[in-house]
Parts: C-alpha cells; structure tokens; sequence
C-alpha cells in the first residue's frame, strides 16, 4: 500500500468501482494518534458541558461536530507552526471531531432524564448519573456498529446525513486551505465576555422584564414580557431557524400573554384556592407563581403530546427504515467470510462478535450497579430486557432518522417518553410500583434516550469518515473513549450546577410545614447531616425526601431538613425545577435552570404510578397540541415555548430574526448552511455563553466574602442596575455582528488553495 500523509489532489466523488472517497483506500496515513485522541477528547468534555448546560437551560442541543473539526484544523494547525510538528491529516482531524461529538449526545440525555429524580423524591447520586451516561453511549455505539454497512454504504446517495456531510466539507476545506476557526474563536470570544460580565459580575441585568398593565389596572393582569438577552440563545435562535424559532415565540406568547392573564382575570374574586394550590389565592401571586402553579402543567401536557405526535408522524418512515435496515443488513452480511486482510481499509468495522458481547456485558453492569435501582430480581431483568429492546429499536430508528431529516429534527425526546410511557405501563401491569420502581423507570429511559442520542452522533461521524476515507474501527474506538470520558464529566456537572443553585430557605413558598415528624428514627428515607445551609447554621439535620407516594398530608413533594424533635426549619430547593426562581432568602440570586424536559418525565411517571395529578391542565395542554397539529403547525416547538419562560422564547426568536434576513440574502444550500460563516460564529456564541454560564455558577463555591466582591452591581448606581438598556444594546451588538458575518460583510473566510 502506498504511504504518504495527505492525497495529492481531491479525487472525484465517483471512481470506476462506485464511491471514491477524499483520502483512497490504498492510502495510508496517521489518524487514530495520541495528540488527536487526548485534544478530542478535551473538546467533547467542553462541548459537553456546554451542551448539558444548554439542555438545562432550554430543552435543547445543537451538534458540536463542526466547530470540534474547525477548533481541531485551527489547534493542530497552530501547534505545527509554533513547535515545528508536522501538519495533522484530514484523518487526524476527523478523530477529533469524531471523539469531540459524543459529548453532545450524552448530555442531551442525561439532561433530559436523570434531574427528574428530584422532582421524584430521590437524590442524582453521581454513580448514578455517570453510570447512566457511560452505559447508554456505548450502548448506542455498540448497537450502531452493525447497521453502518446497511445505512452509511448501501444507502449513499438515498441517506444524506446533512450534519455529518457537512462536517466533511469543512475537514476537506481546511485540508485545502480554507480558513473558518476565526469565526467560531471570535464568537466564542466576544459571548464568554458579553456572559461574565452580565451572568458573573452583574455587570448589567440580563433579563429585563416589563409589565403589561398600569398601575391604575389597565391592560392585561399578571403578564410581562421580556427576554433572557443571553448570546447563547441567540445563537440557538440562528442556528434551528426561523420557522422553529417563531412556533417557539409563539408558544410563550400563549403562555405568559393569553394563558396567564386569563387565569389572573377569572380569578379576581376568588374566594377559595383553587387545585393544585390548596393554601393561596391566585389573586395574590405574581406572574412567576400562576405560571409555576397552574400555566406549567399545561405546557408539561402540551410537550408530551408534541412528543408522542412528533413519534407516531415519523412511525411509518421508522417501519420502513426498520424494513429497509434489515434488509440491507442482511444483504451486506452475506459475504461476511471476509478476513482482516481482505477487507479494504475503509470498510474495516470491529467484529461483529464486539457489539453482541458489549451489549450483554453492559447489561450485566447495569444490573449490578446498586444506584440504578435493577438488581438481578425479576423486575431487574424486565428492565434489561426493556433496555436493550428499546435500546436497539430507538438506535436504529434514530441512527436512519437522522440521515434523512438530520439530528436537529430528530424526535429523540418523543422517543424517550415512549420508552418511559411503557416501561411505567410494564412495571403497573406486574405489580411493582414502589419507589424503587420510580428509580428504576429512571434509568431504563436515561439509558434508551442516551443510546438513541449517540446512536444518531455515531452516524453522523461515520458518515463524515466515510466522506474523508477514514477507517470505520478507529472511528469507533475513538468515539467510545469520548462517550466514556464525557460522561465521566458530564455527571460530575449535572451535580455541580444543581449543588451551587441549590437554596436551602426558611421561607418557601407557601411557608414550612407546620406539623411535626412524629419519630425521626423510624423514617427511613433519614439520614443525619451537618448545617452550614444558611451560611450561619451549624446545627445538625435530618434530610427528608417527601414525594407523592410519601402522602404526608400537607407536605409539598420535596426535600427537607428537620431537627431532632421533628420541626420542619428548610425546605431544599433544587436548582433544577425550583420552586423559588433562583432568589435565597436574603435576596441574592442564585442559577436555576428549567428543564422543560425533565418536568415532562416527572409527570409521566407520577400520572402512571400515582394518578395525583391536575388531569384537567395537562389534558388542556395536550389538547393545545392537537389543535396546532390539526391546523398544520409543529407543536412540539409551539408546547417547548408555552413550557419555557417567554423571556427565554425572545433571545431565540431574535437569533431566528437574523437568520431569515441572511438567508434571503445568501440563499445557501442545505449543506452549505451547515457550515457557513453565521453558523460557525453562532457556535461560537453558543460555546462561549454556555461555557462562561458554567464558571459562573462555579462561582457559588467561593468563600462568602469572595463570592460577595463578584457581585459588582453592588457598586453600580440603582438606575443602572434597573435599566433594561445595558443588556439590550449589548444583545443589539452580538446580534449585528452575527448579521454582518452571517451576511459575508465581516470575518469572510478564505478560498480553498487553487480557487480565485
């Protein structure tokens, strides 16, 4: 075989004997090396943080693998000038972005699933949710392994992979000599300053707000309107589009506009409280109290319908794929006597023996994990058996949606809820509801949504190596030892971001209960804990996990601390669907996040398990859902916007603003948008404001004193500090700079060597 270190010339798309990919097959240079392992590997754990910290922030991800594969061309490329290294080869490059990718998957579902156990009575134990992330990528690489013969070869030209096509464009442009990281640098850049400044320092309120009615009572009760001016969001915004993004505004604007105000006015002269508040009248809430009381319900109800619509519209393009896969699986292992040394470079997959002996060990793993609530009993081995049939199912379907409608379309959370629908459904029918039953429905769906997830970013990855010429083996060892080390940080976040917004109150809403613990000792959901919560409080605790199934009457679901004679003195808020929107009893604010999504599992395990649910909301916002199918309109993204905060709705819409005004300048293909100059800096932005939130939040460690001198809006004159206008002129600059770019004016990359 010839040897060299890059192909002389980009070969055409088709040779004699069919597909000729960029680097040929007789070609052999360095790719599944050390340096492209350990650099993609720590651009997987950044994008992954930053991805769970988006997740948790709005329900959403976007792909990581095209800046990975432009911070990789731009890393290896600056490391070869200063050090005199010999240049990385497009292979090399590719090993990153495919080692760089599996982050993304895995913090969409461990986002998604594992923080509804707070909301469930349990505790993320880290075990817990690093187990769940590890077990559920390799389970999606292992079960993909076999079907890339049938969807990435036999189906070039009919699966397009609009991701993954268009990652090979950008590694066979900075091959060429094309020049695109400057952009994705100068968004990351200008959005980790705009996010410390205002999410860190307080150097300005980012989320101004505005009420909607007069101090004399004129115009529409309990609304407002505002926006969570943030770059992150707005290059989300950018990046789903116009269309997505609008549907979403739509969505909030029912919510906090229609919804709310209508609540707040047939209300007026209520005299009693009305379910499932039992202990304050709506009359006396603000906004924030009637949207997380009664207006979330509906849009919990609206995104599980969005979900299972999304999933039975997609069913008979699943069948057929189902169809189509087996069938071509079938085709492509009918010559499968190839030995090791007949089998050309790339077409070499890791034995198929690999994904069988993979998949039943990591059954046996989570079995014997104590913290995943299996355990080898009888509903122990349901679960395995629900794993892997869904696991299996749910790759395949998601690995061929992908390649048809790409992985932004990909209705992964209507999976899940799927899953979790008929595993609660599996678990009621046999008999086993306890609350290791809620653990155990859990994981089962954390694992499934992972597996689907990476199962989806595996064939993409393949896709882009079979583009460049890679060699399949190295690609998928390379993403297991991303999906492993992500997950191993991953979890470790998801904890950390839920510990630092954390508030441990006096005063929550509606007030501590009042009655006492008759026996401490005898609740075995106790367990003795030290103070320090209130900054001053050194006494010694009791922790007390009350969910639904717990029915101690007049105790909100939650968790507590109380003393030794069975006082209620804390309520534990997380900051992961708190109850106190981020503010502590001394008024200092704190991070919470939303989790559109982990609300939505949280409510279908307790309507199976429990039937102690407000139907009437939930069955309303189901029906808002239909109502928007019947009329032709998506309503998964119409119920994400009726769940999320308006003021999170805003910043998207505008990032979709400014993306429909370049696109009807620009006009880019399919594949060309992918990869051009607005995308890359809203990844950019997207890394920069996710990444700086994060070392934001990290600030809650600080010592006292520290943390106080972070906070410079103490400093700053109140007319500042109330003024919505720092956040909006700042917002108004990110968003011109992201058209100007966007529209070739600014940041215009260069032309491959040997064009004009």
């Amino acid at each position: 075989m010839a040897k060299t270190t890059a192909p002389a010339a980009r070969p055409a798309k088709q040779a004699a004997g069919g597909f000729q990919p960029y680097v040929a097959d007789d070609v052999e240079m360095p790719e599944l090396t050390w340096p492209a392992v350990l650099i993609g590997v720590v651009l997987g754990i950044v994008f992954g943080a930053s991805s769970l910290y988006l997740v948790l922030k709005v329900g959403l991800t976007v792909s990581a693998s095209i800046p990975v594969a432009v911070l990789s061309i731009t890393l290896f490329r600056g490391l070869s000038r200063a050090f005199g290294l010999r240049p990385a080869t497009i292979l090399e490059n590719n090993i990153v972005q495919t080692t760089g990718s599996a982050g993304e998957s895995v913090a969409f579902g461990v986002g998604v699933t594992m923080p509804a156990l707070l909301l469930l009575g349990h505790d993320m134990d880290v075990v817990r949710v690093m187990t769940v992330g590890a077990l559920g990528g390799l389970l999606g690489i292992l079960m993909m392994i076999p079907l890339r013969r049938a969807f990435i070869v036999k189906q070039h030209g009919k699966l397009t992979y609009p991701e993954g096509t268009a990652c090979a464009e950008v590694l066979i442009a900075g091959e060429e000599g094309g020049q695109c990281a400057t952009t994705v640098f100068v968004g990351f850049g200008l959005a980790f300053l705009s996010k410390i400044a205002s999410g860190a320092l307080h150097l300005w309120n980012e989320t101004p707000v505005a009420k909607l009615i007069t101090s004399s009572g004129r115009g529409l009760p309990a609304a407002q309107i505002g926006g969570e001016l943030v770059p992150e969001l707005l290059g989300v915004g950018y990046i789903i589009g116009p269309k997505i993004s609008s549907i979403m505004l739509a969505g909030g604007i029912l919510s906090a506009l229609v919804l709310t105000p209508l609540i707040a006015i047939f209300s007026a002269n209520q005299s009693a409280p009305i379910e499932p508040v039992g202990d304050m009248l709506i009359r006396n809430m603000e906004p924030k109290d009637i949207r997380l009381n009664y207006v979330l319900y509906i849009g919990a109800g609206a995104v599980t319908a969005g979900g299972i619509i999304s999933l039975l519209q997609a069913l008979p393009l699943i069948i057929g794929s189902l169809r189509s896969g087996w069938s071509d699986l079938a085709k492509s292992r009918a010559g499968g006597d190839e030995t090791a040394t007949t089998v050309p470079r790339t077409a070499r997959d890791l034995p198929v023996w690999v994904p069988i002996v993979g998949s039943l060990a990591l059954v046996i793993a989570m079995l014997a994990v104590p913290q995943l609530g299996l355990g080898f009993h009888w509903f122990g081995l349901l679960g395995a058996g629900l794993i892997i049939g869904f696991g299996f199912l749910f790759v395949a379907v998601s690995s061929r949606l992908t390649g048809e409608i790409g992985s932004s379309s990909n209705p992964i959370s209507g999976m899940t809820v799927a899953t979790l629908l008929f595993t609660c459904l599996a678990f009621v029918l046999v008999s086993h509801n306890s609350k290791l039953a809620v653990l155990s429905a859990v994981t089962i769906a954390g694992v499934v949504c992972v597996a689907a997830s990476n199962g989806g970013t595996t064939a993409q990855d393949l896709k882009t190596g079979f583009l460049v010429g890679a060699t399949p083996i190295r690609q998928q060892i390379a993403i297991v030892v991303g999906a492993l080390t992500s997950a191993l940080v991953i979890g470790s976040t998801l904890l950390l971001l839920n510990q630092a917004g954390t508030i441990f109150s006096r005063n929550p809403p509606g007030g501590l209960p009042r009655q006492t613990v008759p026996d401490v000792r005898q609740l075995m959901t106790m367990e003795h804990v030290g103070g320090q919560y209130a900054a001053t409080d050194q006494n010694m605790y009791h922790v007390l996990n009350v969910s639904r199934r717990d029915r101690l009457a007049g105790v909100l679901p939650g968790k507590y601390l109380i003393d030794d004679a069975g006082q209620f003195r804390y309520y534990v808020d997380p900051a992961i669907n708190g109850r106190m929107f981020g503010k502590q009893d001394d008024g200092r604010m704190v991070p919470q996040f939303t989790a559109p999504k982990t609300q939505l599992m949280a409510l279908i395990i307790d309507g199976i398990f429990n039937g102690e649910l407000p139907w009437g909301l939930v069955l309303i916002g189901a029906l808002i859902a239909l109502v928007l199918e019947l009329s032709g309109v998506s309503s998964l993204p119409f119920a994400v916007g009726v769940y999320l905060p308006i003021t999170a709705s805003v910043p998207i819409f505008l990032g979709g603003a400014v993306r429909w005004a370049v696109d009807r300048r620009a006009k880019h293909s399919a594949a060309e948008s992918e990869s051009s100059p607005g995308i890359l800096l809203s990844s950019g932005y997207i890394a920069g404001g996710t990444i700086a939130g994060v070392l934001g939040v990290m600030l809650a460690f600080l010592p006292q004193d520290w943390f106080d001198a972070t906070q410079l809006n103490q400093h700053l004159p109140a007319k500042w500090n109330a003024s919505p206008w720092p956040a909006v002129v700042a917002f108004s600059v990110l968003m011109l700079l992201l058209l100007l770019v966007g529209a070739g004016k600014m940041l215009r990359a260069s032309p491959p060597k040997g064009e004009p």
